[in-house]
């Protein structure tokens, strides 16, 4: 309403949102379309503004076009910005007024640091800094905005060469952090300005603020178990509440087009007869995929089919992660772990919204388990998920009821009927065969890239590539992978092994010599 009031104030004006929002390049232009799209619903009673946007993909020229018109709001994604504002003489900005920066702790991580500092040198709003050619005059009528649900140690750098007096608005006090260090010679023009810049640095040790109303819980899962689980929680859900969307998120593009292919098309039979009129979908609902990899058209009308759905489930990388609003989201399950604790916040972020209640469940290997103490620092801690109590209510057709009751996980009648069941679709499909086949191999790539302190939860070493292989319904590890992987554990035993004789030599030596 504030932006409503200035622009009917002054019909000269233009507000600049530069979005870079999502883990993938590529997708910040789904982002800014979405953003595009909530403006013009939001104007079409005010004529007099006139939203625009431009961004990679898209025609250079008509972009040109709509620019030389003339656009009270551009929404931009930073790479095509800097190129108008370089090569496009007729983009004018003389009455820039507000800048905005959607998801600011993203920017600098995404490599669009140099980009960013181009383009406020343009703009004339890089602080301390002299008015570039074609900018504002006056520096008192221009804002800058940095936004984020998670502001952290990166912002830092944004901040200090764009903000001036710059004012927190959002973050309660008591829980922000501010034991960044800043370098403040000469950076910083007053003790206050110092203060609230230290207050944008949310450390990495602070707390995340999550909704009251969301449920935040975790299941224990072997891995082999995993897919025969994650099918048969969906199934739950589903079943559970008529009408809801459940989004899953992966680690990598082709486990989410192998999933979105085994899930679209899994069919069980009711009962032990092999006759195909006996066999049903397994998950009846609409199932949705959406990733990087993906034509910017693709990508463009699943989100808006997803929207529209009652009963939708959608398979997604972190491209889904940020910045995308899916109405009626009931549950966030996280089949493949976040890695850092802000890439968590963010995924469970797309669920609770606007006051409505949600779920999140994270699935965990027992050897990943430390991972839970890793999101507790940031004040988030879940529950266990009763998973057995989900399994045993499965009916096992065509088998005796169940007696004894079942404590391990893997040795369920229910997750051992239903893996036999897939790793025999699997079998008889011999293009999802290989799209697991693809899917198991970037899985592994994607485990071995985790950072940081995380290398220690997730370690490839832990890993039993057989029961890897068994989570994409695959009967054996594919070859290729497991003797490299061989390969590679071979060579570096050999390695150490190597080494630990010639420091034996040098001891033997030293010794002699004495």
């Amino acid at each position: 309403m504030r932006l409503l009031e200035l622009a009917k104030r002054s019909r000269i004006w233009l507000q600049l949102f530069i979005t870079c929002t999502l883990s993938l390049l590529e997708s910040t232009v789904l982002m800014a379309l979405l953003v595009y799209e909530t403006l013009q619903k939001l104007l079409h009673r005010f004529h007099w503004i006139v939203p625009g946007y431009v961004m990679g993909g898209e025609n250079r020229v008509k972009e040109k076009a709509r620019l030389r018109k003339g656009i009270s709001i551009l929404i931009a994604t930073p790479g095509r910005l800097l190129d108008h504002l370089k090569n496009t003489a007729s983009f004018l900005y003389t009455n820039l007024r507000w800048i905005i920066f959607d998801e600011a702790d993203r920017i600098l991580e995404l490599g669009f640091g140099k980009e960013i500092e181009e383009i406020l040198d343009h703009l004339g709003s890089r602080k301390s800094e002299p008015v570039a050619k074609g900018s504002v005059a006056s520096e008192s009528q221009r804002q800058n905005l940095l936004l984020s649900a998670t502001l952290n140690e990166k912002v830092n750098h944004l901040a200090q060469i764009s903000l001036e007096n710059p004012v927190m608005i959002g973050l309660d006090d008591n829980k922000v952090q501010s034991n960044i260090l800043l370098d403040h010679s000469g950076s910083v023009g007053s003790d206050v300005e110092a203060e609230l810049l230290n207050k944008m640095t949310v450390s990495l040790s602070g707390d995340y603020k999550l909704p009251a109303q969301l449920i935040q819980r975790y299941v224990k899962v072997p891995c082999g178990s995993r897919l025969a689980v994650l099918i048969s929680i969906l199934k739950h859900l589903f079943e559970r509440e008529a009408s809801q969307k459940i989004v899953v998120f992966f680690s990598t593009c082709d486990a989410v087009d192998f999933h979105y292919s085994l899930l679209s098309k899994f069919q069980l039979s009711p009962y032990s007869q092999p006759e195909a009129e006996l066999k049903q979908f397994f998950l009846k609902c609409k199932t949705f995929r959406l990733h990087g990899n993906m034509k910017q058209e693709d990508r463009r009308s699943t989100v808006g089919a997803f929207k529209t759905e009652k009963l939708a489930l959608l398979l997604s990388t972190d491209v889904a992660a940020r910045g995308l609003d899916f109405p009626k989201v009931r549950c966030i399950i996280q089949y493949d772990s976040p890695g850092e604790a802000t890439e968590y916040v963010h995924r469970v972020g797309r669920t609770a919204r606007l006051g409505e209640r949600g779920e999140s469940l994270l699935f965990l290997q027992p050897i990943e388990l430390d991972y839970l103490q890793d999101l507790e620092k940031h004040g988030v801690s879940l529950a266990e998920f009763p998973i057995l109590k989900v399994l045993d209510k499965f009916p096992l057709y065509g088998q005796m009821p169940r007696v004894k009751k079942v404590f391990c996980l893997e040795s369920h009648p229910w997750v051992i009927l239903l893996q036999r069941a897939l790793e025999s679709f699997i079998l008889a499909k011999p293009k999802i065969k290989e799209l697991a086949k693809s899917a198991f191999c970037s899985w592994i790539r994607a485990y071995t890239a985790h950072r940081g302190e995380l290398k220690r939860i997730f370690m490839v070493k832990k890993l039993h590539l057989g029961h890897v292989a068994k989570s994409f319904a695959l009967k054996e590890q594919p070859s290729l992978v497991g003797k490299s992987f061989q390969k590679q554990s071979k060579k570096r035993k050999a390695n150490e092994k190597q080494k630990g004789q010639m420091k034996k030599r040098k001891i033997a030596i030293k010794n002699m010599n004495t």
